[in-house]
């Protein structure tokens, strides 16, 4: 498996596999891989001739600094995982800070069209301006045809499919559905950092979620979210910090519901101090 550290070398060997006609998949992930990411390189690998997987653990999307700090950095064990899928057909970029920033380590000022203050962009300040600066600076340096992103951050999936848009940068970014563990909790490299306790408990999510998207058949988003908060109120281990049934185009909040719309509801859950997100799509 090639491993590249330097993106001139790395660009450079991509040219030459372009010039040979290969087609390139991207799937950028921050490392401490998972069945989840190896979703997104099968699916990669089913519509391309070459996956490259970045591992990279971004510092500019992190408000949190003692997050930043505690991120577990496995590469080895990720190349090691990655070989279980192929040895051959994929590449890894892992930069190093200075490779991708030099020695300005400072987000661009995005606008999304207004996607990037609701949800997450409300409670994490700058975060989608880190997302957009490091998406941004990995597609022009990959140059791929398309690049695979998991809908558990559907909010940021919307995000990097406006970057493309307003950038004017050709490629395809493709959504991959929310790949979970068999007891429904979303797969997450914070997962890792779970008591067992937490871990345990953390599947109520899920839970919780699919029995609102029930209660949406009937009810209105207004009653709906208040009955979620009232459930959160009765697990001592979970702390709620939004629960938000939005419109997927605007992702703004659903006042009234239309059937002409299309609604997902995302939340995001304190277990102890690990902050686990997830969504589900309502119609």
């Amino acid at each position: 498996m090639k491993i590249f550290y330097n993106k001139t070398e790395l660009s450079d060997h991509i040219d030459a596999l372009k010039a040979n006609d290969n087609t390139i998949g991207f799937v950028p992930t921050m490392g401490a891989l998972h069945n989840g990411h190896l979703s997104l390189v099968n699916k990669g690998l089913s519509e391309n001739d070459i996956i490259v997987v970045s591992i990279f653990v971004n510092p500019t999307q992190f408000d949190n600094q003692d997050d930043l700090v505690k991120y577990p950095r496995t590469l080895e064990a990720d190349v090691a995982l990655l070989k279980t899928v192929s040895d051959k057909t994929i590449i890894v970029y892992a930069p190093t800070v200075e490779d991708i920033y030099g020695d300005n380590i400072k987000s661009q000022s995005f606008t999304f069209d207004g996607l990037e203050h609701e949800m997450e962009g409300a409670f994490r300040d700058g975060h989608f301006d880190g997302v957009g600066t490091i998406v941004k600076r990995l597609l022009e340096i990959v140059k791929p045809d398309n690049a695979y992103f998991g809908e558990k951050d559907f909010q940021q999936l919307q995000i990097i499919k406006k970057l493309a848009e307003l950038n004017h940068i050709p490629v395809k970014i493709i959504g991959c559905k929310i790949h979970r563990a068999e007891d429904g909790l979303a797969m997450s490299s914070r997962n890792t950092r779970l008591t067992p306790e937490h871990r345990t408990i953390a599947p109520f999510i899920y839970k919780t979620l699919k029995t609102a998207k029930t209660k949406f058949g009937t009810k209105s988003a207004k009653y709906v979210t208040e009955w979620v908060e009232k459930q959160f109120k009765k697990q001592p281990l979970l702390e709620l910090e939004y629960f938000i049934i939005a419109d997927i185009a605007t992702l703004k909040p659903a006042k009234r519901k239309s059937t002409k719309k299309s609604y997902r509801a995302f939340i995001a859950v304190y277990a102890g101090d690990i902050r686990l997100i997830d969504n589900i799509a309502l119609n």
